[in-house]
């Protein structure tokens, strides 16, 4: 089981990468000029190919969440003398992928139609990019413990 979780984690990594090279940009947001409509409007068409234009291919990445969720609560429910650290990959696995179920995708999507204000299309980029920074640290850090993992 753990290598399922950690395949999953790196999964999840490697599109947390994809999404930040993207979200990056996010940093330049306020600094004005007439390249902050273009650094929105960069983000916005990736967001837009991600969530809504790449079917069937973007439902893997929840499919993918789903696995990861169900074998850490299954790694925890069976684990003995490690059962705090098994609690612990749970946690650092579940919030992260909450956080991107029930804020960053509807924000993505939000983005990715364009139909807001420039500045509240900025303020989305911005929280994206935040979220995204935590979500990757708490599955970098999952990842490493499945990676490592004694069991």
């Amino acid at each position: 089981m753990a290598r399922v979780t950690a395949a999953c984690g790196g999964f999840l990594l490697a599109v947390l990468w994809m999404d930040l090279m993207f979200d990056v940009q996010a940093w330049h947001l306020g600094e004005g000029g007439a390249s902050e409509a273009a650094v929105v409007a960069s983000i916005a068409s990736y967001y837009r190919r991600a969530t809504t234009g790449a079917f069937p291919m973007n439902r893997l990445i929840g499919l993918v969440m789903l696995v990861t969720v169900v074998a850490a609560t299954c790694r925890a429910l069976q684990a003995r003398p490690w059962r705090w650290s098994r609690i612990a990959a749970l946690g650092l696995a579940a919030a992260p992928i909450a956080l991107g179920a029930l804020r960053v995708f509807p924000n993505a999507v939000r983005l990715g139609t364009g139909a807001d204000p420039p500045m509240v299309q900025a303020g989305l980029a911005r929280a994206i990019l935040r979220d995204h920074v935590a979500c990757f640290v708490a599955i970098a850090l999952f990842t490493a413990g499945e990676v490592w993992s004694r069991d």
